[in-house]
């Protein structure tokens, strides 16, 4: 494998691919599963059309995340939905558990499918032409998180999702796992260039993308990620952890919330301290060095100290380094 700038530079100009075969696959299935996973989700799931996904949460009663996820609606040509839910690596167990737990006389069953598919991911300006090669025929147009069958090569059919998750133009490409190999070798074939864990962070924290285990966590109150206009519905009505989210878009504010950092020297810790005037003001979630922006973090900050340019320190090894606060995604 190339070297991880290589890779960063690759996907800034033509086309990378990541394996994410990790991810979770939950299939939500019965003629009440819409229903059910609006009462229990941030998302508005019954208006969810087929061919489209949301980012959404599945939360406590205090609005504390149990759950981060995409969620597609597929329809067949008979008219039987399946609403799938798509986890980050090891988050499925407990998913289904949170699903079980307040299943009462609904009609919906679950399942976990996460063996049955292979997850790559491309990104970059030329992942539609790879996409395009791949499989002999055009894209069709794809607005964020809709997605479509679509032929894979001769013997290989999966779907297709557009997905700008690095900030880049990105598609997700779900299809049966005993072709994973295969289809790998063809999408290098087609101009694509393999990628790895390091690159993969260079761009997800320019991007200002959260990442579960790192900016999200089961202590995580929900309006503190940033992520209201892209996961949360507030015209759906009634679902569970609903009335401390409302409550806090009523304030107008939240104790914290998930910003940028640039700041000097090499990647900070994740949990390192951030102040401000001898106080603490925030903690770093995860930091890198971008080829692009120097060192990066992303951390929470109280509010206060949120403004964009504000002058701060992160604490490492004993040591505190100058940093400024940046609005998410970062930009030069």
């Amino acid at each position: 494998m190339a070297h991880p700038i290589h890779e960063y530079q690759q996907a800034h100009t033509g086309c990378v691919v990541f394996d994410q075969s990790d991810r979770g696959k939950v299939a939500v299935t019965g003629p009440e599963a819409a229903r059910f996973l609006h009462n229990l989700t941030t998302q508005d799931v019954l208006n969810l059309p087929p061919g489209e996904g949301r980012e959404g949460f599945a939360v406590t009663v205090k609005a504390r995340v149990v759950a981060y996820f995409f969620l597609f609606h597929e329809k067949t040509p008979d008219g039987v939905s399946t609403y799938w839910l798509d986890l980050p690596p090891g988050t499925t167990e407990k998913t289904l558990q949170h699903l079980d737990r307040y299943r009462i006389s609904e009609q919906a069953e679950f399942a976990d499918r996460g063996n049955d598919f292979a997850n790559l991911h491309i990104a970059g300006p030329r992942a539609a032409d790879v996409l395009e090669k791949l499989s002999g025929a055009p894209l069709p147009p794809l607005q964020e998180l809709q997605h479509s069958p679509r032929a894979l090569g001769d013997d290989v059919n999966g779907v297709v999702i557009r997905h700008d998750l690095l900030g880049l133009l990105g598609f997700d490409i779900l299809f049966p796992a005993s072709h994973a190999g295969a289809l790998s070798r063809r999408l290098l074939e087609a101009g694509a260039t393999p990628a790895g864990r390091e690159a993969y962070e260079m761009l997800r924290i320019e991007a200002g993308t959260p990442a579960f285990g790192s900016e999200i966590d089961e202590n995580t109150f929900v309006p503190e990620v940033g992520r209201a206009r892209q996961a949360i519905c507030y015209t759906k009505g009634c679902y569970l952890g609903q009335e401390p989210i409302v409550m806090a878009r009523d304030r107008g504010q939240v104790n914290r919330t998930l910003l940028g950092l640039k700041l000097t020297g090499g990647p900070a810790p994740h949990g390192s301290l951030v102040y401000r005037d001898g106080k603490e003001v925030g903690r770093v979630t995860s930091s890198v060095h971008s080829p692009r922006l120097g060192t990066i973090a992303l951390a929470y900050i109280r509010r206060g100290n949120q403004e964009p340019g504000t002058a701060v320190e992160v604490e490492v090894e004993e040591k505190r380094r100058p940093a400024v606060v940046s609005a998410l995604p970062f930009t030069d």
